[in-house]
């Protein structure tokens, strides 16, 4: 692993996070190696013999995957039957409809080998995030960025799996502004239900950047995530009735024929049922 310190930025410092918050201590999960992360380092290697300077190289690595064996399970992560049957009795939905959805927008896996939540990166949206946030897309638009800035949808530009993360890094870097790296991760869909990134607030979270480290947590913030989605987007009826072109319509637009949305929700619903 990169050996990581005091103000370093980089996608390790998520895995970093993650782990010194399972052990306990309440940082926040982000890329950015804050104060309180290298509090909780220092802290965690002085109880650990380690040597307390705040560096994160290979021995403060190699003790905190030892401690992750201790402190994950497969269920911390991903999502059990149980957890689906719950959350189905608590909306009074049925079973199958729930596996469905999760079927048809992520194939039911939540998070990618790398450890990191399966997302896709729409440039369309990237398009209309810059301009509600008072950046003209036209202005920053490059022959080598086109393919993560567009203004119609297209998925001729699609990578997939972890590639999907280099054109949402691509985006974040382009001008170097907060508000340009917040339009990017709102432009994603994020996790087991692939809910996009913009409808943070309007969820309960307290900015897209929350949102996006629930999302780096466990497949059960997926499920909390689509619970409040369903509520706040008027879809829970529309799924408990199994409307499919009605639910379709509601997740993914007016252009969800396009991609027989319906279809493959019916589909899905009629074999887990």
């Amino acid at each position: 692993m990169t050996t990581l310190k005091y103000r370093a930025k980089a996608p390790e410092v998520y895995t970093l996070c993650e782990l010194l918050y399972k052990i306990g201590y309440p940082v926040k999960i982000s890329d950015s190696f804050s104060v309180e992360v290298d509090t909780a380092v220092k802290d965690f290697q002085k109880k650990n013999n380690l040597v307390s300077d705040g560096i994160v190289g290979m021995k403060t690595w190699q003790v905190l995957f030892e401690k992750k064996k201790e402190i994950f399970s497969t269920n911390d992560l991903f999502l059990s039957e149980q957890d689906l049957k719950s959350f189905a009795q608590h909306y009074n939905l049925e079973l199958a409809a729930v596996k469905a959805v999760n079927e048809v927008e992520s194939s039911g896996k939540g998070f990618l080998l790398n450890g990191k939540p399966k997302i896709l990166f729409e440039g369309h949206v990237f398009w209309q995030q810059l301009l509600k946030r008072g950046i003209n897309p036209e202005n920053i638009l490059t022959p080598e960025n086109r393919n993560v800035l567009y203004p119609k949808w297209t998925k001729s530009f699609y990578q997939g799996g972890v590639k999907e993360y280099d054109r949402l890094n691509e985006a974040m870097e382009i001008g170097n502004k907060a508000a340009i790296k917040e339009a990017a991760l709102a432009s994603a869909s994020w996790g087991s239900f692939q809910i996009m990134g913009y409808h943070a607030l309007s969820l309960g979270y307290s900015s897209v950047q929350d949102f996006v480290d629930k999302m780096y947590l466990s497949e059960g913030e997926h499920l909390k995530a689509f619970g409040k989605f369903l509520e706040v987007n008027n879809i829970m009826n529309d799924l408990r009735k199994k409307n499919w072109p009605k639910v379709a319509e509601k997740y993914n637009g007016k252009s969800y024929q396009l991609n027989k949305y319906d279809q493959k929700l019916e589909k899905a619903y009629l074999k887990y049922s």
